[in-house]
């Protein structure tokens, strides 16, 4: 019990102390670092390992591996490498069912983020973006959002 609060309490004031995210704004990388130390750690904890020291070594060399990965999406160059680009999803009050299909978002969804936006009807939206963080940015005609609340798609599988 003891090992297993000495690396939770770690791995918490690592993941303070280098990130600043929030569970809806984590990167393909973020959820890959979650998932290795995760399986990381599990022998720190509960395995045949009984040195805490192991769980803390894995803890630091994956947070320091998560932020380097996280400094090189920092540069355009390499960003292509991390995030996926913008898509537009909706323009000049005209569904792009084509860019819809590849992305796996559905009318619905679509339509769930006009309504957070505060647009009620396809022929007022100048342009919907399906962003790389998974949100849907809606810009009614006439230009002014209503509404900073962020709206997740999550891909599904087709």
């Amino acid at each position: 019990m003891v090992r297993a609060v000495l690396v939770y309490v770690a791995l918490l004031v690592a993941l303070r102390v280098f990130g600043k995210r929030e569970v809806g704004q984590f990167t393909l990388y973020d959820l890959v670092f979650i998932l290795l130390v995760a399986n990381a750690l599990q022998p720190a904890i509960t395995g045949t390992d009984t040195s805490v020291v192991g769980g803390l070594i894995l803890i630091v060399a994956l947070v320091l591996a998560n932020a380097g990965i996280s400094r090189l999406d920092r540069i355009p160059q390499l960003r292509h490498l991390f995030a996926a680009p913008p898509a537009v999803i909706i323009k000049d009050g005209k569904y792009l069912p084509d860019v819809m299909r590849r992305e796996g978002v559905d009318q619905e969804e679509v339509e769930t983020a006009m309504r957070e936006h505060g647009v009620d009807a396809i022929k007022d939206v100048q342009l919907a973006v399906l962003e790389p963080d998974g949100s849907i940015s809606v810009v009614p005609k006439g230009g002014a959002t209503r509404t900073k609340r962020k709206v997740l798609f999550h891909h599904r599988q087709l």
